[in-house]
Parts: C-alpha cells; sequence; structure tokens
C-alpha cells in the first residue's frame, strides 16, 4: 500500500504520543535540516508559539521543527521537548555561540474531554520525537486529534469527535503537496464534493441526527447559553517539494485556509484559534507559488475529511465511524 500522506514527501517525519489512558496527545512535524516556513493564522482565539519567527521580514529562514497540541495553553511547553530533541542532534540556527533550534506550533483546546489536570508538555513532545519517521501517518484519534471535537454551535454535550488527517496531492512534474490537519472545530464538517454533511452539532445528546446549521444560525442573535470562546481550533501543516521562500510560504499557508472554508462553516470565527503553516522541503525550482496553494487548499480539505471520519468515539461523543 503506498503513502498517500504528508510523510510521502521526502525528508518530512511524523511522529505522535499521547497521554496513557488520558484522551490528549501531541504531533510533531519534524523536516530533515530543517525546511523554510510561512504561516497563516485566521482564527480569533489562537495560541501559538514561535509564529513570530516565521515572517518573512524576520531573520531566521528554517523551521526544525513543528508542534502540534492539545492542552491548550499548556500544551504550548511542547516546544520545550521539541528543542530539547532537536538541540540532542545539533539541529538547528547556528548562532555562533552554539546551535539554537527552532521550532513553531500551535495547540487546540481539548479540556472538555480532558478534566484530569494533565496535559502534554515537553517529556510526551520529547516521546512524539522519538517515534517520528516517514511511515503513513496515523490518522484519526491520533496524537494531537486524540481529544479533537466538532460541531459545538449549541455546545460540547452536543458535539461529534473531530480527529487529526493527511493527504497528499500530486501535481505535474513530480510536485507534491501535503497536508496534515487537527481537526476541533466550532462548525460543522461538510464534504464540499458531494454537498452532504459529515458531521456537526446534534439534535440533543442522545440523537445523531445533525441540525441544519444554516437555518438556525439564521434565527440567532447570539450563540445558545454564552458560548464559551476559545474550546476550538483547527491547527495543520502544508509541506510540499516545491523549492520557495518565506514570502511563497506565508501566500501558501494563507491560501491553504481556503480548504478550512470548504469543508467546514463556520470556520474562522471568534471562538475558533486556526493556524496553518507551510514547509518547503524540496528542491524543485520554477513552481508557480499559486499552484501550490491551489493544491494546498485540496490538501487541505481532504485532510479535514480524513480526520473526522478515520475518528473514534469518547464516551458521550460519537464519532462519523461508529
Amino acid at each position: 500500500m503506498g503513502n498517500d500522506t504528508i510523510t510521502a514527501i521526502e525528508g518530512v517525519r511524523v511522529g505522535h504520543a499521547r497521554l496513557e489512558g488520558i484522551p490528549s496527545g501531541c504531533t510533531v512535524i519534524l523536516p530533515e535540516n530543517g525546511a523554510v516556513a510561512g504561516v497563516d493564522i485566521r482564527g480569533g482565539a489562537p495560541g501559538t508559539f514561535g509564529a513570530d519567527t516565521l515572517n518573512p521580514v524576520n531573520l531566521v529562514e528554517k523551521v526544525n521543527g513543528i508542534f502540534l497540541s492539545g492542552g491548550s495553553a499548556f500544551g504550548l511547553s511542547a516546544a520545550d521537548g521539541v528543542r530539547r530533541y532537536l538541540k540532542d542532534r545539533n539541529e538547528g540556527f547556528d548562532t555562533g555561540h552554539g546551535v539554537v533550534p527552532i521550532v513553531a506550533g500551535a495547540i487546540i483546546f481539548d479540556l472538555g474531554v480532558n478534566t484530569t489536570g494533565v496535559y502534554p508538555g515537553a517529556e510526551l513532545a520529547f516521546e512524539a520525537c522519538r517515534n517520528a519517521s516517514s511511515d503513513p501517518v496515523e490518522e484519526g484519534s491520533a496524537g494531537a486529534g486524540t481529544g479533537a471535537t466538532v460541531g459545538k454551535l449549541f455546545g460540547f454535550e452536543r458535539c461529534m469527535k473531530g480527529g487529526l488527517g493527511s493527504s497528499l496531492v500530486h501535481g505535474g512534474a513530480g510536485l507534491k503537496v501535503g497536508a496534515l490537519m487537527v481537526v476541533n472545530a466550532f462548525g460543522e464538517i461538510i464534504d464540499p464534493d458531494t454537498g452532504m454533511k459529515i458531521a456537526g452539532a446534534r439534535k440533543n445528546r442522545e440523537s445523531r441526527e445533525l441540525v441544519e446549521t444554516i437555518p438556525a444560525l439564521m434565527k440567532m442573535t447570539g450563540f445558545l447559553g454564552g458560548f464559551p470562546g476559545g474550546e476550538n481550533t483547527v491547527i495543520g501543516a502544508i509541506a510540499t517539494n516545491a523549492l520557495l521562500n518565506k514570502v511563497q510560504l506565508t501566500k501558501v499557508a494563507q491560501m491553504a485556509h481556503d480548504g478550512l472554508a470548504r469543508t467546514i462553516y463556520p470556520t474562522h470565527t471568534q471562538y475558533d484559534g486556526d493556524a496553518v503553516f507551510a514547509l518547503s522541503c524540496g528542491a524543485m525550482e520554477g513552481v508557480e507559488v499559486s499552484l501550490v496553494g491551489a493544491l494546498a487548499v485540496i490538501a487541505a480539505g481532504q485532510a479535514i475529511l480524513r480526520a473526522v471520519r478515520k475518528a473514534h468515539g469518547l464516551e458521550g461523543i460519537p464519532a462519523v465511524s461508529q
């Protein structure tokens, strides 16, 4: 069986780790010898680390590791574990006074399912790095997608299970664009090819029947029960074997958000922290950046659908597959 995930791009490794008996986890993306990167953040409640480093006007060109983690703001400590793993391998930015690994990442809010007070941190991220490989990415309720949920228009008690998905899109002359997405969305999930709703808010706690979101929104002046912000987020990364610079990769990350808009409604709300990284992991020259971005839209959308379709339910939170 072939690899149709982001790790089919040469030099890209992905690793997962999860907390034993706890519905939360961490995922890392480790590009060989680092990768030029960009980022675009669209959600109104972001939780990111190292994003400013990727601004095209700033000094550092390459990132050595990307982490995606559960645990809300507590999960940002995953950066320390990734940095320690890379430092042990002498990977990073040469400051002239030692090598400093450049790490960036983002978190999802999964505290609604993880009420233990134990969160992903440096040790779990270090384990995820040790687990990293170029094998096909494990999807569904894996890594940072372990505690992800979707469809919270009427609150957490009527949501469904989200997860982590990855995909690969082939362009001409050997061009590859891959995506890895952690889907913890406020909105519902729609297959743009069929227009069918895949997952979303349920009519009640016991039901598997989904709410008609657009008519419901048109009757609202606010979200029921004063829905709290910051409990959602779709985060992920695009990787390509095209040789692109930071400005171009920022554009790719920007365009990739259209993959969210095609598959999630509503998206980029005040309650989501949507963030997409983009990595150049190859040496294929002369590729038009808008082409890479257009393929990134497809890859991101496919990864989102796979994340939800491959997830396993938690107690009281059904999954599409169950």
